[in-house]
């Protein structure tokens, strides 16, 4: 199946949506189907204001629809509800195509946060572009619920995965030259520096041992000079970060929103139990405590992680293969109705590593 991806998150930046549509892509071609993606490095775009990991296509109308038809997909994908998935979504209802989405909840806080539009708004806004796919793949069974409770409908969850062989297990921590000797127990977090992932609770955690942070967004500089003891690494390359995950004690998730959760698989595979708030993501992943622990006190959840054992994190990651996950997203795509269509000479995206 020639399956075409429409997204406004993608390479160089680092996201979860990113790694999720990269690895899910590899997985889609290793079953043999075919992946074409087009994102914002393909138009005329500007930084996202107040969201420097983000590109906003500006005016993508023609040129994607000239990228779609050239494409030939046999089915289409949405996976954002920026400026190129609304113009996909207009194109895609002119020419009676049927299309998926993927809700991310933190769509609505990103409008809140650059554009100042009230919370309330950016859930309706989308509800709406939502409401015409064939099928909304959500982040977890919890949001999954309260989208039907708000009226939503076609709901299914979402595909999510792990590389088992970057992430390996490492028991006991291995140390990282780089970070130098820390104190141990090791606290890391992984993930976008914003509002919505609510990192304040883990860097103001009381716990002993030493913080390490990888990732970047918008309130990054600020917090480095708030929290000048946490190890702060930015962006890291996935061999690195796997290298990085190796290292900790414990994953800290302080997350209360859904997400797509895969840093903590990552973590997981690497044999580092996780602590988290007992929200949507880690109750599907951590499976009962077997991987981590939960507590609406997250102090009281990180010491309990600290007695999960390493090798049962990483047994439990490995129910999420890449593999598995492209089976699953395959299964709810809407395959469009089939009609000749003179080949315009794109070439498919390669993502060999």
């Amino acid at each position: 199946m020639r399956i075409l991806f429409v997204t406004d998150a993608w390479l160089p930046h680092a996201q979860g949506v990113v790694t999720l549509l990269v690895e899910l892509a590899r997985a889609l071609q290793a079953a043999g189907h075919e992946v074409v993606v087009i994102h914002p490095g393909q138009f005329r775009s500007r930084p996202c204001p107040g969201q420097r990991d983000m590109d906003l296509v500006l005016f993508p109308g023609r040129r994607l629809q000239a990228l779609m038809e050239a494409a030939r997909p046999e089915a289409i994908h949405l996976a954002t509800e920026g400026p190129l998935g609304w113009a996909a979504r207009r194109h895609c209802l002119r020419q009676g195509l049927p299309f998926t989405t993927a809700f991310h909840a933190d769509f609505p806080e990103i409008l809140r946060a650059t554009l100042g539009l009230p919370l309330a708004w950016g859930r309706r806004l989308s509800r709406r572009f939502h409401r015409v796919s064939q099928a909304v793949m959500v982040p977890g069974a919890q949001t999954l619920e309260h989208l039907s409770q708000a009226g939503m409908e076609r709901l299914r969850l979402g595909p999510r995965g792990v590389d088992g062989r970057l992430f390996a297990l490492a028991d006991p921590p291995l140390s990282h030259p780089p970070l130098g000797p820390l104190a141990r127990p090791v606290s890391l977090y992984v993930g976008r520096i914003s509002h919505d992932r609510n990192i304040e609770d883990f860097l103001r955690l009381d716990v002993p041992g030493s913080k390490v942070v990888c990732g970047d967004g918008p309130l990054a500089s600020g917090l480095r000079h708030r929290y000048p003891n946490v190890h702060w690494l930015g962006v890291l390359p996935r061999q690195e970060l796997a290298r990085v995950y190796g290292a900790a004690d414990v994953f800290v998730f302080p997350t209360r929103q859904a997400t797509l959760g895969l840093a903590m698989l990552e973590a997981m595979a690497c044999g580092v139990p996780v602590a988290a708030y007992p929200v949507d993501g880690p109750m599907q992943l951590l499976g009962a405590g077997r991987a981590g622990a939960m507590h609406q006190d997250l102090r009281k959840a990180w010491r309990r992680a600290l007695t999960v054992r390493r090798f049962e994190a990483r047994s439990r990651a490995l129910e999420f293969g890449w593999a598995r996950a492209a089976e699953q997203f395959v299964a709810q795509l809407c395959v469009l109705p089939q009609a000749p269509v003179r080949n315009l000479g794109v070439t498919q995206t390669s993502f060999a590593r």
